[in-house]
């Protein structure tokens, strides 16, 4: 699948008003901005495909960045193929370019957002990679050795180059993130001030700043907003208040395992609807798990179970 990897790395070492990438031939790294560039441009969607697919985002971005030479391959240029995955079968758009052979059937995406999907299904989908997610999914080290093992590439430097970039711009940090800001439909992060992503109960929120609304949200992190509002259990034109918990998923009907046996005390300005935004689930479960009527008012020291 990958070009010649030799060949490959020096025909894109080139100047292009920047201090470019540049891989030697004893598959040594060494760091270099075009490379970090293109990993602060892409660690966020391969975090998202690794929660989705557990593809480790080491791999995605290690692959990646070797494949399209940090972005700047005719490939992901003219196609936004970032892994150099081949037509096999594909009806899509199509570009050619010289691998094994001259003129080969190389799968051509709309966006670069694609190319990182479909690669994730490459190989989830396939046999010959199955081996690949009994892994854990901080075994770098397990996977690109299993790629080449499996046939991804030819060269036999292949896992030693993925290797080397992984540890030399501490990629295998990120197997381990539990946030990151959602890709969807292709569409890039807002542009402005981003903010923080925080996990818990399964979930991914935000705290709303000043000015927030449902459609700002919504359009940072590329989801509908429609959807954030519901997720939030709002109507999608409400006012936000600076502080409070957006959930960027369907919440849950019980708190985390670890809330087993806990009461939560109700506090003066608290309502049912800011507790179980607190523990991220719905209300309605949190008057079921309560044996209580949605018609009861709660009052400060009450006690309620969250799960």
């Amino acid at each position: 699948m990958i070009i010649d990897q030799i060949q490959y790395i020096n025909r894109y070492v080139v100047m292009l008003g920047m201090t470019v990438f540049s891989l030697v031939t004893n598959a040594q790294v060494r760091w270099n901005s075009a490379y970090q560039n293109y990993i602060d441009q892409y660690k966020d969607v391969a975090i998202e495909q690794m929660h989705k697919y557990r593809v480790p985002a080491s791999i995605t971005l290690a692959q990646g960045l070797l494949e399209s030479g940090a972005g700047k391959s005719r490939l992901a240029v003219k196609g936004n193929n970032h892994f150099g995955i081949k037509c096999h079968g594909w009806t899509g758009r199509t570009i050619y370019a010289t691998d094994d052979r001259p003129d080969e059937c190389f799968r051509a995406y709309k966006n670069a957002y694609e190319s990182y999907e479909d690669h994730s299904l490459f190989l989830v989908k396939g046999n010959r990679y199955r081996s690949l997610f009994s892994l854990k999914i901080t075994d770098y080290k397990g996977w690109a050795r299993g790629l080449k093992a499996a046939g991804y590439a030819t060269n036999p430097q292949y896992p030693t180059l993925l290797i080397n970039i992984i540890e030399c711009y501490n990629l295998n940090d990120y197997d381990h993130s539990k946030g990151y800001k959602p890709y969807h439909n292709g569409k890039h992060p807002f542009s402005g001030q981003p903010h923080a992503i925080y996990e818990f109960n399964g979930n991914y929120y935000v705290r709303v700043r000043k000015g927030d609304t449902f459609r700002s949200i919504a359009e940072e992190m590329g989801l509908s907003y429609r959807r954030i509002a519901s997720y939030n259990e709002r109507h999608r034109d409400d006012t936000l208040e600076e502080g409070e918990i957006i959930y960027l998923k369907k919440k849950k009907k019980k708190a985390p395992k670890t809330f087993k046996n806990h009461i939560h005390y109700v506090k003066s300005g608290e309502s049912m609807y800011s507790i179980a935004q607190l523990y991220g689930i719905r209300v309605k479960y949190l008057y079921k798990i309560n044996h209580l009527s949605p018609a009861y008012s709660i009052k400060v020291g009450d006690g309620l179970r969250v799960r």
